[in-house]
């Protein structure tokens, strides 16, 4: 019963997505295709083979982070900022693949990062939720003591904790996010859960677009935010799941 609750979820998911990204893929493509097309129609010098080699080359140099900024070169995401950023991104297992090693000696030196990254990385996320659930118990303790409450004071303090988690980690960042990416606040909220959460699409990352400037203590703030808000998530999710046990 749980297998076949677990597949037909799934198999709904898969549908409703179908339904609601399908025929704006087909326009992407249809509006891609035109564009080329008419490019090679409008420029009778260019050839075929060139045109894809050019785009070929836009892709990969975008995928490494490099953007053209009119006659020079945008060099992106591989200084120490950006690089300690990956690494936070490489050991919680969020991997937003907008950026990986393109050499063969830093992608075996991600495996062996990642090997013993991830599990001090858990350990330390076990322990931040541990001290996040002491916190709470020796408030509901303490409201017991003071005001007498059984059962109200430990619903209260975990209903608190649930509320400001909410605020501090998923819906106060889009705010930031706003203002230092020019994200809407929707936009925001979902990079904020995708991140959180650890599925981490990548369609959406902070402090990489080369037409904002971004202040410097930027990426640590957000690296905190992630640690922090991912131990409280795990919380939530913990909860889930012993509901649905």
């Amino acid at each position: 019963v749980l297998l076949a609750a677990y597949v037909g979820y799934l198999g709904m998911g898969a549908a409703v997505l179908q339904a609601l990204e399908r025929p704006v893929e087909v326009q992407v493509a249809q509006h891609l295709l035109r564009v080329y097309l008419e490019m090679l129609a409008n420029h009778t010098c260019l050839q075929e083979p060139v045109l894809q080699r050019l785009i070929e080359g836009i892709i990969r140099a975008y995928k490494s982070g490099i953007t053209l900024q009119g006659n020079t070169t945008s060099l992106g995401r591989w200084d120490y900022s950006g690089s300690f950023f990956f690494s936070i991104s490489a050991i919680t297992t969020i991997g937003y693949g907008n950026l990986s090693p393109s050499t063969a000696v830093g992608r075996i030196f991600c495996i062996v990062f990642a090997l013993f990254g991830i599990p001090l990385n858990l350990v330390l996320l076990n322990k931040i939720g541990q001290l996040m659930l002491l916190g709470v118990q020796h408030c509901a303790r303490r409201l017991e003591e003071v005001f007498h409450w059984q059962n109200k004071a430990s619903f209260l303090m975990k209903t608190c904790a649930l509320v400001t988690g909410l605020l501090l980690f998923l819906l106060l960042p889009p705010l930031l996010f706003s203002d230092k990416e020019g994200w809407s606040y929707e936009e925001g909220f979902y990079y904020s859960f995708i991140t959180l959460s650890t599925i981490g699409f990548g369609d959406y990352v902070i402090g990489i677009n080369p037409d904002r400037t971004y202040p410097s203590w930027y990426k640590n703030v957000i690296s905190l935010w992630i640690l922090f808000g991912m131990a409280w998530l795990a919380l939530v999710i913990r909860f889930c799941i012993n509901i649905l046990e």
